[in-house]
């Protein structure tokens, strides 16, 4: 029943403003920093401002494996908030208003932020 349940929320769609933002949890943390740092659990997450976040683990954050995600759970003309990333690059082109916040700059700006999902 729980799994049912769980299959139905999956399918519905984000609109609006919807922060991404990627991780990597797990494995002992050494000398290696960065993405995709070995023995570690990649995991992919999507905030709707003042609402509803799914998480999915993912095999790598490419943007291969990242559009269908995005594009599976958002709907169009919807407006998506990320870092500068370059695994967001394709939002640039989509049907999304695609807004960038470079963390080596700023961490917020005015509405532009993914704070919401980097702290979930």
């Amino acid at each position: 029943m729980i799994e049912c349940h769980l299959n139905l929320k999956a399918k519905e769609l984000f609109d609006g403003e919807i922060e991404l933002d990627e991780s990597y949890f797990g494995g002992i943390r050494k000398g290696k920093r960065g993405r995709g740092a070995g023995g570690k659990t990649a995991v992919f997450g999507l905030l709707k401002r003042n609402g509803k976040v799914f998480v999915i683990v993912v095999k790598d954050t490419k943007t291969g494996t990242l559009m269908p995600i995005i594009v599976g759970k958002i709907k169009p003309d919807s407006i998506v908030h990320t870092d500068s990333y370059r695994g967001y690059n394709a939002l640039d082109v989509s049907d999304f208003k695609h807004f960038r916040i470079n963390h080596s700059k700023e961490f917020a700006k005015d509405h532009n932020r993914i704070n919401g999902i980097e702290n979930f």
